[in-house]
């Protein structure tokens, strides 16, 4: 449908029914649709590797935070096979800083795998989707809306505070995803599937926000239950978050010259793979003498100096703080077994997540 077609039959159709509101809000997307360099513009064909990268970046991170990435990943391989013939390693260093780890090993994964037995092509069904590697619901369903233009609702945050707020959903997050979705799926188009998940996706980014909301501007204001009671700032209700217990640890940074010793975190568990200076074990029942017996055991280095202050990062499950110590390494002194020796300006290259960001930083005052 063009928009001035919908445009037509936003005025021909009253604002205030239920039959409308897929009308208007595709209307309303046609005017006012985010530019983004992953989603196609009007009249070109989604490439579902875009999508799917692009939706598997956004996974509990901005967009801000995820454009330059893309940028770089696309660059880099440009489509699903080259992404599936790189290295795990090549992938961690690309994706370093981005977050929550797993996602690029997941990322990984799926690329090895739509290369090896699907051709290098997408299955173009939310079930085909599924059965990739790192691929849930949500993002099934969203890729399948928008590549393929498959009529199902992908429910990110966005639209669920747009549903929520549309029909005034008393019940709690997470109870409430079940409701959510039934009401999300009548706000279909019988066609562009695909742009009406992406216009509720914009909605809730720019509009319907979760505070101070501009209400007046939605193409929903006057068919909005929480708008007309006056409580859009109350929805989506959410139950209390429980906070994780604070973990503690010890990180120990050990310069050799120019260079410094790190080493590669387990492929399981957390921040899998990941380049790290090395630590103790994180615990919420830390011991600063204890911590100090997991230092590595180097000759001829210099005494251990703790530097001032600590450490902090918060994971999705715990916060965590770290103390840090520094030491130097005699030249020509070989690195423990598991740890290697790096040069400190091409550190940047490195796997290292942000909390080893910040330590290293702290630690060489950089």
């Amino acid at each position: 449908m063009s928009s001035t077609t919908a445009r037509k039959k936003e005025r021909s159709t009253p604002a205030n029914t239920p039959s409308a509101r897929p009308t208007l809000l595709l209307a309303w997307y046609d005017r006012h649709r985010r530019r983004l360099p992953w989603r196609a513009m009007p009249g070109e064909t989604s490439d579902p590797y875009r999508v799917w990268l692009s939706e598997i970046m956004l996974q509990q991170t901005t967009v801000k935070a995820v454009g330059p990435y893309f940028e770089k990943f696309v660059a880099r391989w440009p489509d699903v096979t080259g992404l599936g013939l790189a290295s795990q390693d090549d992938v961690l260093r690309m994706w370093a800083g981005l977050g929550y780890y797993s996602r690029a090993r997941n990322l990984h994964a799926c690329a090895v795998a739509v290369t090896r037995d699907h051709g290098g092509t997408f299955p173009d069904t939310e079930e085909g989707l599924r059965a990739l590697p790192g691929i849930g619901p949500y993002t099934a369903a969203a890729i399948a809306a928008i590549a393929f233009d498959r009529h199902t609702m992908p429910v990110d945050g966005n639209i669920e505070r747009v549903v929520s707020r549309l029909f005034a959903v008393e019940e709690e997050l997470p109870q409430a995803k079940p409701l959510i979705q039934q009401l999300a799926a009548t706000l279909l188009a019988n066609s562009r599937a695909g742009d009406s998940a992406q216009a509720l996706m914009d909605l809730g980014s720019s509009i319907c926000t979760p505070k101070k909301p501009a209400c007046a501007l939605c193409p929903f204001t006057e068919d909005c239950t929480a708008r007309v009671q006056g409580t859009q700032d109350t929805f989506p209700r959410k139950a209390p978050k429980k906070s994780g217990t604070l973990r503690r640890g010890a990180a120990f940074v050990v310069t050799r010259g120019d260079e410094l010793l790190v080493r590669s975190r387990p492929e399981k568990g957390l921040l899998g793979g990941m380049t790290e200076v090395p630590g103790s074990d994180w615990l919420a029942g830390h011991d600063d003498a204890t911590a100090k017996q997991q230092s590595p055991d180097l000759k001829g280095l210099s005494r251990w100096q703790r530097k001032v202050g600590v450490v902090t990062h918060v994971f999705t499950h715990f916060p965590l703080e770290l103390v840090v110590y520094t030491a130097r390494a005699e030249a020509r002194t070989r690195a423990p077994a598991g740890m290697r020796w790096v040069p400190i300006a091409t550190l940047a290259d490195e796997a290292l997540p942000n909390v080893m960001r910040k330590v290293i930083a702290h630690a060489l005052d950089l």
